[in-house]
């Protein structure tokens, strides 16, 4: 039997973040560029004459292929506008590969801009997922939501200050990859589907 066409699509929830993270870890690991983990961002990876460009992009750009496709089967099994942020931040990770670090001060700021968009659309996401989720009775991935939501936006936050931004970038951008993947997982096992939590909706009375 084939899966539905929505549960299939899910695969990319788990796709995407996946090769975004083998790019950074891999691409960290093997580059010969002096390049820290904890110090530097992922985008430095794929700047104009690193030798993990190749890789990094790859990475950057099968993310932000995958996202509008993990997009398309969470508006069908989640209700809310998180279906929304998770296309954003698949568009602004497509901007950032078409923007690499050191081509030049504008397409640097530019870089900026669509990162920090990519980066603000991730944090969104399972928080704008978290409400629908438990008010539908899926308990345990809504609170996993707004935990992955605040880890992220406070590794975010942390980012602009004075502090190695290169891990907080990570620990940010993999919480909430995970929770994507999660998520994606229960979507692609049948275990989310809106169409057959609203009536359950209907009778607790939340509109």
């Amino acid at each position: 039997m084939r899966p539905e066409p929505s549960r299939a699509a899910a695969v990319a929830g788990v796709v995407g973040p996946a090769a975004f993270i083998g790019a950074w870890v891999v691409g960290a690991a093997t580059t010969d560029q002096d390049y820290s983990s904890v110090a530097d961002p992922i985008s430095r990876l794929a700047a104009v004459g690193a030798d993990s460009r190749p890789l990094m992009t790859a990475g950057f750009i099968t993310f932000g292929v995958a996202m509008p496709i993990y997009a398309s089967s969470l508006r069908r099994a989640v209700t809310g506008p998180a279906w929304i942020a998770a296309v954003v931040s698949g568009l602004a990770t497509l901007g950032v590969a078409a923007t690499p670090l050191d081509r030049s001060g504008a397409v640097d700021t530019l870089h900026g801009v669509l990162a920090v968009s990519g980066y603000v659309a991730l944090v969104a996401l399972p928080l704008l997922a978290a409400r629908p989720l438990l008010d539908s009775g899926h308990r345990a991935l809504g609170r996993l939501a707004v935990a992955a939501g605040l880890v992220s936006a406070t590794s975010l936050a942390l980012t602009a200050l004075d502090v190695p931004s290169g891990l907080f970038q990570r620990i940010g951008l993999t919480t909430t990859d995970v929770w994507i993947g999660l998520s994606a997982t229960a979507i692609a096992a049948g275990r989310l589907d809106s169409t057959r939590v609203e009536p359950r909706l209907a009778a607790g009375g939340h509109g």
